[in-house]
């Protein structure tokens, strides 16, 4: 099932992610907000396996590729497309962290203009609203 999503940080005039169409693996187009949020965590770490490198492959002159000016210009963001990280991600440790940064209000869900407030709430994927994450962010200071 294709849903549209898009990241924003409160402050920002421009989204960290632009609407951005993914497939998400799911049965019934009825889902939870939990059900909704471990789904886009499993189809980002499916992503980024596929995108790391194998120690054998690593790019040792990270030569920028033909179409680098161009994702520069869209994204804003300088990078080799090299991931240094070897690590593999645990994707029962990525679903718990997304799920208790939602629980501690660290971003908020919205599909379409609801906003969705609890892990148990249910959405209809069907109805092809938009999901925008936006990450929140504190205030630091004191009262003096």
């Amino acid at each position: 099932m294709n849903v549209s999503i898009s990241v924003k940080q409160l402050g920002k005039k421009q989204p960290l992610l632009q609407e951005k169409s993914i497939a998400l693996a799911l049965e019934n187009p009825v889902i939870t907000t939990q059900k909704l949020i471990e789904s886009i965590v499993d189809h980002q770490v499916q992503l980024f396996r596929s995108s790391s490198f194998e120690f054998e492959d690593e790019d040792k002159i990270h030569l920028p590729k033909e179409n680098y000016l161009p994702i520069l210009t869209d994204t804003g963001k300088v990078g080799f497309g090299a991931i240094y990280n070897h690590n593999q991600v645990d994707l029962a440790k990525a679903q718990e962290n997304a799920i208790l940064a939602f629980e501690d209000g660290l971003y908020a869900v919205f599909y379409g203009d609801d906003q969705l407030e609890n892990l148990n709430q249910t959405i209809d994927l069907d109805q092809n609203k938009p999901i925008t994450f936006i990450r929140l962010t504190f205030l630091a200071g004191s009262y003096w």
